[in-house]
């Protein structure tokens, strides 16, 4: 742990669970040691380490262990087995409310967490002005917190947390609660602290948050470490899951026993083209479609586009081999930052075309044609996809991330400052 500050060595956490109360002393009393409980593991197993200055963002659905980790780190709770090792003055903002005396003012809940920290009056009155400043809650700071709202809670909290000058910042889920103003004077901090090469430790639901601002992510899933390691590719999985219940795979979307190409195939006529394979590219989906390559086009010079000012009109084409019927398809595509922000997204649903059926053996080219938003300079990704149903209700058959990478070198004022123009004049061609 030479440049580390925390270390996480096999932990886990192990809850004895009863079906009633008089199991409880059951097992108390029985001289033979028989069990009348369950374990529930919490955490399983978590084994990490995080250097000195990293931002670490922890993912994952609700009840996988993100907020018992989270206690473990800041000593609240004790592991079951395994070892944590920090190093560094920790503040930590975990549930709401925690710390706080309900029937205390604002300020003199202040005084009274400082003193918890180790600080003196005077220290605390030299740090006031700040903390008030911070949390911006008026005149209610002289009021009871049990008349607070979730929100004016969170600020004094997160305020009082930051004060104290910490090496680590450990955060919970607290932040959610607040407006979106609060939220990004919280994320300025978090900057800052950054600059400062303190280490900060939060829980989000938000993988662009955590594509923006963290160095390393931990998905846990029911309290064992699903993946770690850099935002983008651990987002990406943990999308493919959250909302289809599937992991991405990388480079494995290979050439099945179906490749032989529909007679009279578009693919024919656009050969020249160049559309780019997207086999090296993480995906994933049900399987009854592949999508093998994709392109963006000048629609006026009709030449392929890979740095560009924006601002034109443009044709992204898919091509997509048809491995079973597919009765109401939807062909779309989302745009990325480099971030992982979604900047903007079409499907043929939404604009209310109809594609009719897909057949078997089928190789389909889709055209989008629209004008493709003046953005700031940078790198943008396209991630297309082929889907069955409706827009709330469909089997997603195959989506591919950042199957398409274009780069905005602009000049112009206007682009810089990141003006987008909208979208307009969409439409999509099938070419069979």
């Amino acid at each position: 742990m030479a440049d580390g500050v925390i270390k996480v060595d096999s932990v886990s956490k192990v809850y004895k669970l009863y079906n009633n109360s008089s199991d409880r002393v059951k097992e108390a009393l029985n001289p033979f040691g028989k069990k009348y409980h369950h374990d529930f593991y919490a955490l399983r197993d978590v084994s990490f380490e995080v250097k000195r200055g990293e931002t670490i963002g922890i993912i994952g659905k609700n009840g996988s262990g993100k907020s018992t980790l989270l206690k473990i780190l800041t000593g609240v709770l004790t592991p079951t087995s395994g070892k944590v090792h920090m190093h560094g003055k920790i503040s930590s903002l975990l549930e709401l409310g925690v710390g706080f005396n309900p029937e205390l003012t604002g300020l003199e809940n202040v005084y009274f967490n400082g003193a918890v920290l180790g600080f003196s009056k005077d220290e605390i009155d030299k740090k006031l002005s700040a903390i008030l400043e911070f949390a911006d809650i008026g005149e209610f700071i002289n009021q009871p917190v049990k008349t607070y709202s979730s929100g004016m809670g969170v600020r004094l909290a997160f305020a009082v947390a930051i004060s104290v000058d910490p090496d680590i910042l450990i955060v919970d889920e607290a932040l959610a609660v607040g407006d979106i103003r609060f939220q990004q004077k919280c994320f300025r901090k978090f900057k800052e602290f950054q600059a400062a090469v303190k280490t900060i430790i939060f829980v989000t639901h938000d993988v662009g948050t955590a594509n923006n601002y963290c160095g390393m992510v931990i998905w846990l899933d029911n309290g064992a470490v699903k993946k770690i390691g850099k935002p983008d590719d651990v987002t990406k999985e943990y999308v493919s899951f959250m909302y289809y219940g599937m992991e991405s795979e990388k480079g494995k979307n290979k050439n099945t026993s179906s490749e032989k190409k529909s007679e009279g195939s578009a693919v024919e006529d656009l050969k020249n083209l160049d559309l780019e394979s997207v086999e090296k590219c993480q995906s994933f989906g049900e399987g009854g479609a592949r999508i093998k390559k994709v392109g963006l086009y000048s629609a006026l010079t009709g030449e392929k586009i890979k740095v560009f000012r924006g601002g034109e009109k443009v044709n992204f084409y898919v091509e997509i081999e048809i491995l079973q019927n597919i009765e109401n398809p939807i062909v779309g595509f989302i745009v990325k930052d480099e971030k992982g922000n979604s900047i903007f997204g079409m499907n043929s649903y939404v604009l209310g075309i109809e594609l009719g059926k897909f057949v078997k053996g089928e190789c389909i080219i889709s055209n989008f044609g629209f004008e493709f938003p003046l953005l700031k300079n940078g790198n943008y990704v396209f991630s297309p996809a082929i889907a069955e149903g409706t827009q709330d209700n469909h089997v997603q058959h195959h989506w591919v991330h950042d199957g398409y990478v274009v780069q905005v070198v602009n000049v112009d004022d206007l682009a810089r400052m990141g003006w987008c123009l909208v979208v307009n004049d969409s439409s999509i061609k099938l070419l069979r």
